[in-house]
């Protein structure tokens, strides 16, 4: 399937890969058709999706399974008067059914807009008046289920609301009576096209509302590098990302480039995260490729890893936050596995990474992926110099590169904002070092200057987290007399430090940084809180601690 899209698929360096990537885009791409039910066609005995869940069940997909079920929650969906262009909420969480409705919906050139179960009754008001949805498909959990029930009197567009199960409140259709007594499938006269939206996300927001990030057709194509050259995946790969289906990770790692390649999908359906759990997952079912957030593996090397047969895992990905060296170093001496970080946004697909053929340097995002035209632009609108920082952009006077986001919609403003002049701009601030690898510094919005020095956050968190009494922390900048901005650290203690706050661990933790970085980006001003302000994604709100002592000031 994957010499279809390229016309060379194995590379032996950067320079290769940047000179000679090519992705075929074919006229009218429908990732449903032409991934899924072309494997059901040619190989329906393939592997495609292994879901378990921590009751103990499993159930493996193959692609005519796939096709199957995909065509009977189709036609089921086409009953209730869902087609093309019509927008598709899901709140499935890890359930096998959101990979059904995906591809389904795909199949029927529905807008599907993946959404976390940890929405509240303002959230998916919002989202359901914001993008005018039509219909939802929901898991029958609380609360997300009454949420739900309670968001619709205000939400005049929503016209299907359908229950997975187990529960199916007054008004809630049944997903699974439905699809069991489905008509047989008759694919829509009306053919989805390139420039079709496709996918839709919600972004979280450091401030404001949510922008909705639109993307077509073609984005599915725009993740072959991630799964085929990032993930390292091969068709015998059984591959697991750690990710809640309602962000963009998921179908990073656990749908699109995934399926391209052929590769075996492992999706572990949990209700609360353990580091055990997910470490007998992968000795049970010899999953060979890992990809997660650098929080996770924080969590897994603080296991006592002998207990596992981790012998089948060949090759482990991550990304989603900055990776610190201690976390790469440790989990390499405990499983000699190199932790190959990569770097995107919702708006993109892989952009920077961490490839098979590159010697990774810990903490750092890697290169260029060649779909892009990446370039760090300074606050004069130069091209940064090696070693100098400058805002990460793609620049787009070639075309719209395969994977970029159409546009945030209903939103010109703030669409033309961040994408203008043929350059769109990330909001994220890196440097480039002499060997082209990029190390990423911060938001543009929460870089700090202090006595003319240009200080990251993520640089002076590195630091901080590498102190074990550090679980975690925010880097903020607070006006200052003397020096325009100080350094503040925000910091939630472990369990062995907490009620030892106080003046002694206070220099003991700025002692830390000036020793592990450098001592002018140490935090004159230190702060114990329970927990960190975080955005519905787990993203921290720095703007939110800004705010605050703002306030105080």
């Amino acid at each position: 399937m994957v010499e279809r899209f390229l016309e060379q698929n194995t590379f032996t360096s950067q320079e290769d890969f940047k000179q000679h990537l090519k992705i075929k885009v074919p006229d009218n791409f429908n990732f449903g058709y032409d991934i899924v039910d072309k494997w059901a066609e040619e190989e329906p005995d393939r592997k495609a999706l292994l879901w378990t869940n921590d009751q103990g069940e499993h159930i493996q997909f193959t692609y005519a399974d796939l096709k199957r079920e995909t065509d009977k929650v189709a036609s089921y969906l086409q009953s209730l008067g869902i087609g093309h262009g019509d927008m598709v909420m899901l709140i499935l969480k890890r359930r096998y059914e959101f990979w059904l409705s995906m591809i389904a919906l795909h199949k029927l050139g529905a807008v599907v807009i993946p959404a976390t179960f940890l929405l509240t009754k303002k959230d998916i008001v919002y989202r359901c008046n914001a993008a005018s949805i039509k219909a939802i498909l929901v898991v029958g959990d609380e609360p997300i289920i009454t949420h739900v029930k309670d968001a619709l009197p205000d939400s005049p567009t929503v016209e299907q609301v359908i229950s997975i199960g187990p529960l199916k409140p007054e008004g809630f259709k049944d997903f699974q009576e439905g699809v069991q007594h489905a008509a047989p499938f008759v694919r829509p006269s009306r053919r989805t096209t390139n420039d079709d939206t496709m996918l839709m996300y919600f972004t979280s927001g450091t401030s404001g509302e949510p922008k909705m990030v639109a993307h077509d057709f073609t984005y599915p194509l725009g993740h072959l590098v991630t799964a085929y050259y990032w993930h390292n995946l091969k068709p015998e790969s059984l591959h697991l990302t750690i990710a809640d289906t309602g962000w963009g990770k998921a179908v990073w790692g656990k749908l699109y480039g995934q399926m391209i390649v052929g590769s075996n999908i492992f999706v572990y359906d949990h209700q609360k995260f353990t580091p055990h759990d997910i470490l007998m997952k992968i000795h049970e079912y010899h999953v060979t490729s890992l990809c997660a957030p650098p929080t996770i593996y924080r969590f897994l090397i603080k296991e006592d890893l002998s207990k596992y047969d981790l012998s089948s895992l060949e090759y482990c990905t991550t990304a989603g936050e900055a990776l610190n060296y201690p976390v790469y170093n440790t989990f390499r001496e405990l499983t000699g596995i190199k932790l190959m970080e990569g770097f995107g946004q919702t708006e993109t697909t892989l952009t920077l990474a961490n490839f098979p053929w590159m010697e990774p340097k810990p903490g750092s995002m890697g290169k260029p992926n060649p779909q892009y035209d990446i370039d760090l632009l300074t606050s004069d609108g130069r091209s940064a110099e090696d070693g100098e920082r400058g805002q990460i952009i793609i620049r787009t006077n070639k075309g719209k590169p395969l994977g970029l986001f159409k546009e945030y919609y209903r939103d010109k403003e703030r669409t033309h904002e961040a994408w203008h002049d043929n350059i769109y701009y990330t909001g994220d601030v890196a440097w480039r070092d002499e060997d082209g690898y990029y190390w990423f510094v911060g938001r543009a919005d929460d870089v700090i200057k202090s006595s003319g020095y240009r200080i990251g956050p993520f640089e002076v968190e590195s630091a901080l987290m590498s102190h074990p009494a550090v679980v975690e922390c925010a880097i903020t900048g607070v006006p200052d007399e003397v020096r325009g901005m100080v350094v503040k650290a925000t910091i939630v203690l472990s369990k062995a430090y907490k009620g030892k706050e106080g003046p002694e661990l206070i220099k003991e933790l700025q002692e830390h940084v000036k020793n592990v970085t450098a001592p002018y980006k140490y935090p004159r001003v230190v702060e114990f809180v329970d927990e960190l302000p975080k955005t519905i994604s787990g993203k921290i709100r720095r703007v939110e601690i800004r705010e605050k002592d703002m306030k105080k000031g």
